[in-house]
């Protein structure tokens, strides 16, 4: 059944429904849930890069008030490790094909060798500094140029589910037949996550069920992992995140401590709280890999691209070929019709790389559109009217058009509220007193990802007229319970005050990680289809009542309004939800609904687009680059919530900048650690660094993706803005940086003339 509905709830800029609780403290995040009885639990981490534990030294522990500290000789073998998969498929997700602490072999610095246990933390922490080892040392491979000569490329990466290498056309004849070639290699640091809340973990067991707290991405990838390591059924497994401190991909995979605390809990018959601390989370979740990419660009007389070989080098871990997918959209977003793709991989002494606030497009594209930049200079173009001449108006990957575009759109519009002009730009330098003055831009763009499976939500209509919606998913930063009233309200006719979302907890129906900016598309799309289910319940139920003044009336004929079931012709005939169900001696009506994502193979190209410009100010005689102003307009379909996606796409921006000037983990070849793992040595934006930010949507129909024709938001704001900045500083100074971040050294011999 179908009815006209009210609305529009979605779009307007509600204020976020946690708001408050998280403002006032009340807001309790997974370190900070009371659990009677409560065992801490302090990691130890391998001081060594490479090599094996002989013995680990546990008696100064011990003696310290430690109740218990488990090694590689006493913690209980996991039942299996389940191969890496991203959680956003629905599988198991651990962060990588190998579980520490099975044997005493050490692959990567801060790998777990001890979990130290207390009543209190700081006994934890006190007896956990206490732990020593005694180790065979080997020398680690950490960076790139180390293991270069011992490169190999992989059949597939990306948990083995995108080939190594990619290619359309004739690449090298393109090359032979061009009329100008550009060819340069970028290289980009290791980056590491930091989200306010550190990565914590507790668990409680009732018999052979554990309840676990988890500061995750993904409740129901936790709750699929943590049973198959356990070797135990998932309904065994329940997993609560109400509120979680961030996330941005170093809470997306499942990482050892996750289930270490139920392991050890089960273990020791209390409950065990685990949390990382900061220098921790840089050996503990994940990171950006160090890579390098060459990007090699041809095109005929009139700036027409005609090829495009785009080759990674990146390092990895000893176990998974993992790359962050940086050849995705540069591949697909110009009408370049000969292609040449390929991930290769260097073998080293870290973790398993994972993602990271927009994975692989927030180096993939940096390096494309640093490249444009530079070929359009030597072209003597304008380097947005290049971008324009060459923009794909289908998928060239595919020949599918795309399911919506708004590319164009969203780079004129960016262009006109920055005031770039070909003429302003090709000037020259610009001068404000001391500082030279710099124009830039970068295309944003991002894969329009879908999940692997139904994705369910839970709407229960209740009798005074109010509505709850569950849903198996989990609030990191970005406002889904806000969004997810919103999208209720709407399908239901109701103020947005009348919804209540309940979410955070893997009882509720299923719904996939929010990775991949996958979030809001899906977790709207099973939303509304729950709300449809049960409102076509409603209906049918007045229809059928000989009491209801919508007797006899067909769906078609029916809207609602504010909580009143209505004749769409005669609005004045109907009745509220209320009287309807105290007639019937409802107490409620309830429907859970699922939404199937569309099928890969579905015949569109689907990716979100969007524009930045940058200017920069340039101290010529310090280097010191400071970033004024940004504008960044973007197609993400549509927008839910107009506050809650400035505030990502803000953040997005402000991560960029930071990307292109600041964020590198720096890599201590002696022992194979990170020489700046901490918030004191690892550069990020403060608010003196944040510049005027200028932000707008071009909303485009969507009718593929999913039912609301949200294409997702999340990493597109970072997508880029580095290129943005790293062009804006060539243009005040001449000088073309490709080693990302750009640094002081890099322009200090840089004087103006």
């Amino acid at each position: 059944m179908t009815a006209t509905m009210s609305g529009p709830l979605v779009g307007r800029g509600f204020d976020r429904v946690d708001g408050r609780a998280k403002v006032t403290g009340a807001a309790h995040y997974t370190a900070e849930i009371p659990l009677p009885g409560v065992v801490h639990a302090v990691l130890v981490g391998a001081r060594i890069g490479c090599g094996s534990v002989r013995s680990v030294d546990i008696r100064a522990a011990l003696n310290a008030g430690a109740l218990a500290v488990f090694t590689h000789e006493n913690l209980p073998k996991v039942a299996t490790i389940p191969p890496q998969f991203p959680s956003a498929y629905g599988g198991p997700a651990p962060g990588q094909t190998f579980f520490p602490m099975q044997d005493g072999e050490i692959h990567y610095y801060g790998q777990p060798i001890a979990v130290v246990l207390a009543d209190t933390f700081e006994i934890a922490q006190h007896a956990a500094e206490l732990v020593t080892a005694d180790y065979k040392h080997k020398d680690p491979l950490i960076r790139l140029d180390d293991g270069r000569d011992a490169r190999y490329q992989p059949e597939k990466i990306f948990c083995g589910l995108v080939p190594a290498v990619q290619t359309r056309g004739d690449f090298e004849a393109a090359a032979r037949s061009a009329a100008h070639t550009f060819d340069a290699t970028y290289h980009f640091a290791a980056n590491h996550h930091n989200p306010i809340e550190c990565s914590a973990t507790a668990a409680v067991w009732d018999g052979d069920t554990v309840t676990i707290y988890d500061s995750t991405q993904g409740i129901n990838a936790t709750q699929a992992t943590v049973a198959a390591y356990l070797g135990i059924s998932p309904s065994h497994v329940r997993v609560v995140s109400h509120y979680v401190g961030g996330g941005f991909g170093a809470k997306a995979m499942m990482w050892p401590h996750v289930t270490l605390a139920p392991m050890i809990a089960r273990e020791i018959g209390r409950p065990v709280k685990l949390v990382l601390d900061r220098e921790q989370m840089f050996y503990g979740t994940g990171l950006r890999e160090e890579q390098e990419q060459r990007v090699t660009l041809t095109c005929d007389a009139d700036g027409g691209f005609t090829g495009l070989r785009h080759h990674k080098l990146s390092v990895t871990s000893p176990f998974d070929d993992w790359a962050e997918l940086s050849l995705g959209v540069a591949g697909q977003a110009y009408a370049i019709p000969h292609y040449d793709g390929q991930y290769q991989l260097v073998s080293g002494n870290i973790m398993t790389p994972t993602f990271m606030r927009g994975p692989g497009e927030a180096s993939g594209m940096v390096a494309l559109e640093c490249a444009i930049d530079e070929l359009a200079e030597e072209l003597g173009v304008d380097p947005m009217e290049l971008r324009l001449r060459n923009h794909a108006a289908i998928d060239p990957e595919s020949g599918h058009p795309w399911s919506s575009d708004g590319y164009v759109e969203c780079v004129r519009t960016a262009a006109e509220r920055f005031g770039w002009s070909a003429e302003q730009r090709a000037a020259g330098a610009r001068r404000d007193g001391d500082w030279l003055i710099g124009w830039g831009m970068g295309t944003a763009g991002y894969p329009v990802y879908a999940p692997g499976q139904p994705q369910r939500a839970h709407a229960r209509l209740l009798a005074d007229g109010s509505l709850v919606v569950q849903a198996g998913t989990q609030d990191f930063g970005t406002g889904v319970a806000t969004t997810m009233a919103q999208v209720a309200g709407d399908a239901m006719g109701l103020e947005f005050d009348s919804v209540r979302v309940d979410i955070g907890d893997s009882d509720y129906p299923n719904i996939a990680a929010a990775v991949g900016s996958m979030g809001a598309g899906m977790i709207s799309a099973a939303v509304h289809t729950a709300c449809g289910d049960l409102l076509a319940q409603v209906m049918e139920l007045a229809i059928g009542d000989s009491a209801s003044p919508l007797h006899g009336r067909i769906a078609a004929e029916l809207e609602v309004h504010q909580g009143r079931l209505r004749v769409r012709a005669n609005p004045a005939v109907g009745e509220t939800y209320s009287a309807l169900l105290t007639r019937h001696h409802l107490i409620d009506m309830e429907a859970i609904g699922a939404w199937n994502p569309p099928d890969q193979n579905t015949p569109f190209g689907k990716i979100s687009f969007g524009a930045q410009f940058a200017e920069v100010a340039v101290d010529p005689d310090l280097g010191l680059v400071r970033v004024r102003r940004m504008v960044g307009t973007f197609a993400p379909g549509r927008v839910l919530n107009a506050k809650l996606a400035r505030s990502q796409v803000l953040g997005g921006m402000n991560w960029g900048l930071s990307q292109a000037l600041m964020e590198a983990t720096l890599p201590d070849v002696r022992d194979g650690s990170w020489a700046n793992a901490s918030l004191l040595e690892y550069l990020l934006p403060v608010n003196a660094d944040a510049p005027e930010v200028d932000i707008s949507f071009v909303e485009v129909e969507d009718n593929v993706v999913n039912p609301l024709g949200v294409k997702g938001l999340g990493e597109l704001g970072m997508i880029g803005a580095a290129a943005a900045v790293i062009n804006a500083i060539h243009h005040a100074t001449g000088v073309r940086v490709r080693e990302i971040p750009v640094r002081i050294e890099h322009l200090l011999d840089f004087r103006s003339t």
